[in-house]
């Protein structure tokens, strides 16, 4: 009864070994060692299916290769509109407006009348300065005239002065002759105190005569001033001539510039005070969009650079940048910018809101899809790209435009294979094993 299970295993044994140890007997084929070729090929299949084995095991990516091509760059910035210009016409003198009103919103021209005040007694108060000139004026020829008399005067007095001088000499000689005859016996004391006489005469005549001159010197000088009083007279009187015009001429407030009426003009019969309102012109042709420019796009803007924008109510227009500010608003640290656009139909209003697009010089970029986008340890906005050696590497972009179609980025290489799908799940250096999407090349 033992004997059959023995022989079983034996016979069991034999076939596994068989099977096993001369399966290369049994199928006619030659040994490792007789084959070399045959184990080179093993060898090698096995170390691709290992190597198959690996790879299956790396986390796998989508990529998408992308080109960079070159794009017309733009700032962008959300402003407003402007009036050109905007005045608050106001009265400047008193006076009750005898004008019929304009309404608001009425065209009007440069130039036009838009509120009149009632003179009152204002053209009396011109007549009488026109009539203080005329006095004025005919009193200068009076004063010119008084000059050569008074130079004639002073041309006498200093005749007068050199007689006088004359005789003082002539007295003096004849004092001292009439001294030296008295000392030799030749001349009677009466004769030199006769000749004391002269000589103190001949002095006052002299001390006289210069008095005459000082006299008709300030004469001379009195008739000069009195030229001169009577020029003033006549500035003062053409000042107050001046003056009486331009107050009839404050009666009349006119529009400065063409434009639009804001507001009504001043009712009439109503009083108006200096000071006081008349209307408010706004000029809306060209009309200026203005917006605030970051400190870090502020060099990408630049005067007479093309510039569009797309109001709140879907109209568009188109212009050219015409003021850049040089300094910063202190709490914002903006700068302001304003773009003229033309406005000949007036369809665009003071304060629309408005999305302004300024173009500046174009740069290459990669257009990608924006679920790219992903951010480091840091906080730095960038990409995870694929490397030569299938490693990932963050690389930080710049947001430069976004489109329906994607976003427009900025600081990739010209050529460069992005992870579209998986970016989140690796870090800087793991090897991938990458997916590329249809149409990448």
């Amino acid at each position: 009864m033992r004997l059959f299970p023995i022989l079983a295993a034996i016979i069991v044994s034999a076939l596994i070994y068989v099977f096993v140890l001369e399966r290369d007997l049994l199928t006619g084929g030659a040994a490792p060692e007789d084959n070399p070729e045959a184990a080179t090929e093993a060898t090698t299949t096995t170390q691709e299916s290992e190597t198959d084995t690996k790879t299956s095991l790396l986390p796998g990516v989508v990529v998408q290769r992308s080109k960079a091509r070159q794009i017309d760059s733009a700032v962008i910035l959300r402003g407003q509109t402007e009036a050109d210009r905007q005045v608050e016409m106001r009265a400047e003198t008193s006076g009750q407006v005898v004008s019929t009103p304009l309404r608001k919103g009425s065209f009007v021209e440069e130039g036009q009348d838009l509120c009149r005040l009632d003179p009152g007694t204002r053209a009396a108060t011109q007549a009488e300065a026109r009539a203080r000139l005329l006095e004025a004026q005919s009193r200068l020829p009076e004063a010119r005239a008084r000059k050569p008399e008074a130079k004639a005067r002073v041309a006498e007095a200093k005749a007068r002065v050199e007689e006088a001088k004359s005789r003082l000499n002539e007295a003096q000689i004849n004092e001292n002759a009439a001294k030296r005859l008295s000392e030799d016996g030749f001349a009677s004391d009466t004769r030199v105190a006769a000749t004391e006489a002269a000589v103190r005469g001949a002095e006052a005549a002299l001390v006289s005569a210069k008095a005459g001159l000082e006299s008709a010197r300030s004469g001379l000088e009195s008739a000069a001033a009195g030229v001169e009083a009577a020029k003033a007279g006549i500035e003062s009187a053409r000042a107050a001539i001046a003056a009486a015009d331009k107050e009839v001429e404050r009666l009349t407030i006119s529009a400065p510039f063409s434009g639009l009426l804001e507001s009504d003009t001043a009712e009439l019969g109503s009083l108006l005070q200096p000071g006081a309102l008349c209307a408010t012109v706004i000029q809306l042709d060209p009309i200026i969009l203005v917006g605030f420019v970051t400190e870090t796009e502020v060099g990408r803007v630049a005067l007479g650079a093309r510039a569009g924008a797309e109001l709140a109510s879907g109209l568009r227009a188109e212009g050219t940048v015409t003021f850049l500010s040089r300094s910063a608003d202190s709490t914002t640290r903006t700068f302001r910018v304003e773009i003229e656009v033309p406005n000949p139909d007036l369809a665009i209003r003071d304060g629309q809101t408005a999305e302004i697009l300024i173009a500046a010089d174009g740069q290459a970029a990669h257009l990608l899809p924006q679920s790219v986008l992903t951010l480091n340890d840091e906080g730095d906005l960038g990409v995870r790209i694929v490397t030569e050696s299938q490693e990932t590497q963050f690389v930080p972009v710049t947001l430069l435009r976004d489109t329906p179609d994607g976003v427009w980025l900025s600081g990739l290489p010209d050529e460069a294979d992005v992870i579209v799908i998986g970016q989140e799940y690796v870090t800087d250096g793991v090897r991938v094993q990458a997916a590329y999407t249809e149409g990448a090349k």
